[in-house]
Formats: structure tokens, sequence, C-alpha cells
């Protein structure tokens, strides 16, 4: 419990400095370095690594879309995406005899989850310029890890003092109905609070007006955290099942007490496409034409 404590404290305090630096490419290359790594321990977990060809393809393309705020990259996307698919034909056409092509579905289908998800957080970054925005992408982001984060914390709690019944004993044997309900209630009140802790220092959100909207606001944030709570934990039953089928018990120890990248942003998975297609799609789409 101790190293774990530990751990959360620095990676807060990283992931605090980072957002000080929101404004430049730091933010960027940290993502971009962040998912690479990811992709490297699934890469590992379904023992490609007498095929390195296999992951340097999937790092290059998923620099050049983790970039795609710059224009630049915009342009590229296209010819890179058709190259990189002839380049994994090629592949598999070569290595028709060593190559699981079982695997190499698996691989891009997990390295395609976790590319959409870190690829959201930079995306509400370019969608939600500071100049135009102000610090609503930065809050939105913070929302996005906490729904998933507070629901992880909450639900680990939750589940050690009054888990009695399994959510899904096969893949999971530790998660419980117990742990899961506190999960939801812990994302949502780390997303009532969060939303609080913006209000005060930034009054409101930009074309959302908090002090117009008051508590009808702070109900859609909690109605987002009821179904962020339910990504949460399909991401992190998704990656326990590849877990299980591959025989190991975490991604890596880049987190002393946690794991790897993937064992922390399992439950961010699913939640960070959630949240930045709600905000794109719903918040500043429906008060442009309100």
């Amino acid at each position: 419990m101790k190293t774990r404590l530990i751990t959360s404290a620095v990676g807060i305090a990283i992931l605090l400095l980072v957002m000080a630096f929101f404004d430049t490419i730091l933010f960027e290359v940290v993502i971009t370095a962040i998912c690479l790594i990811a992709l490297h321990e699934i890469y590992k977990a379904l023992d490609f690594e007498k095929a390195d060809y296999v992951y340097y393809g999937f790092a290059v393309y998923t620099v050049i879309v983790m970039l795609n705020n710059f224009k630049f990259a915009r342009v590229a996307l296209l010819p890179i995406s058709y190259i990189f698919a002839v380049y994994l034909t090629i592949c598999m056409i070569l290595n028709s005899k060593s190559l699981n092509f079982t695997k190499l579905g698996g691989m891009a289908l997990f390295s395609g989850i976790v590319i959409i998800c870190f690829y959201s957080l930079i995306y509400l970054k370019g969608f939600l310029p500071r100049e135009q925005y102000q610090f609503d992408a930065v809050y939105f982001i913070f929302l996005t890890l906490g729904f998933a984060w507070g629901g992880d914390s909450a639900a680990y709690f939750a589940g050690r003092a009054f888990g009695k019944h399994k959510l899904a004993p096969v893949v999971s044997p530790h998660k419980t109905v117990e742990g899961a309900i506190g999960g939801l209630l812990g994302s949502m009140l780390l997303g009532v609070v969060i939303t609080a802790i913006y209000k005060t220092f930034c009054g409101r959100i930009v074309g959302v007006p908090i002090e117009n909207l008051g508590l009808t606001y702070y109900i859609i944030i909690i109605i987002m955290a009821g179904v962020a709570s339910i990504l949460g934990i399909m991401g992190d039953l998704f990656a326990s099942t590849v877990k299980r089928q591959c025989g190991i018990k975490d991604y890596g120890t880049i987190f002393p007490g946690h794991g790897g990248i993937l064992d922390r942003f399992d439950s961010v998975l699913f939640i960070a496409p959630f949240v930045s297609m709600v905000v794109t799609a719903v918040f500043y789409h429906f008060t442009k034409i309100m």
C-alpha cells in the first residue's frame, strides 16, 4: 500500500508538471512517449520480441497520429496510413511461416484502442486552443483522468471494505459488484470536485457558462461520470482479459506497486474517446447553435 501511495503521489506531481507546460509541445511529446511505451507493453505481452519490425511499424505510425495537431502531420496522415498498411501486408507475406496472424490481429486491435485513447487527449488540446477557450482543454483532460482514476481508487477501497459479490470471476477474480458501485460514486464525486475547482478559478467554461447552467451542468457531469465509470470497468476488464490470455500478471514495472502504463491507464482507454466525443459533439457544437 505504501509503495502504491508513493507512486501515485509522484505520478500526480509529474502530471501537474506536464500540464504546467500544456501550451508547449512538451504535452504532445509526453503523451506520445506514454503511448509508445504502452504499445511496447502490448508487443511484449503478445510475445512479438522476435518480430521487431511489427513494433517499429506501429511506433512510426503512432508518432504521426499523435502529432496530428500540427499541419505537416495532418498532411502526412493519409499517405503514412497507406504506407503502414502496405508495410504490414509485406511483413505478413514475407514472414507467413513464423508470424502468428491471430496475435498480429490482437496487436492491431489493442494498439488501435490505445492510440485512439491517447490521441483523444491531444485532440482536446487542438480542438480547444487556449487563446480562444482559455483552459477548457485542461479542465476536460483532468475530468477524463478524474473519472478514470477516481473510479479506480474508490472501487479499490470499496471492494476491500464491502466486496462480497464477484463482478467478473473468470477475467478478474478480485473485482466485485460492491467495488464497481464504489467506483461509480468515486467517478461522480471527483468529476463534481474538479468542476467546482475549475469554476472557482476560471468562472466558466467558454461557451458553456457554468454560472448560468448551475445545477444542470453538474447533473450533466454526474451522468457523464456514470457512463465513464462503466467504460472504465470495460477497459479494465479488457486489459485483464488480454493479460489472462497471455499468462502475465502485469504489463510492466514502470510504476512500482501499480505495474506498467497499461495497468495504470486501462480504465482510461474508453473514457478518453468518450469525453472527447461528448465535448466536441455536444458541448461546443450545441452552444454554437443556441
